[in-house]
């Protein structure tokens, strides 16, 4: 995404009132950066390469636990 990070996207959708499942996956393991995806909402934090077991595992939860929802203005 050119114009934001996947986090910022996380934190303004959470501003706009929507919550959807949000698994982070990322390359760039940066100290700090869990903490803040899961702060911001995120059902998961997944580093590459990837495990096919965890994405699945990450998928599973994030669609038992999470039901989108938008605010309505």
């Amino acid at each position: 995404m050119p114009d934001m990070t996947g986090l910022e996207l996380q934190h303004h959708l959470a501003r706009a009132g929507i919550k959807i499942p949000t698994i982070v996956i990322t390359a760039h393991d940066e100290p700090g950066t869990r903490e803040r995806c899961f702060a911001a909402g995120a059902s998961a934090y997944l580093l590459k390469p990837l495990r096919k077991a965890a994405l699945i595992a990450a998928i599973n939860t994030a669609t038992a636990t999470s039901t989108p929802t938008a605010r309505s203005t």
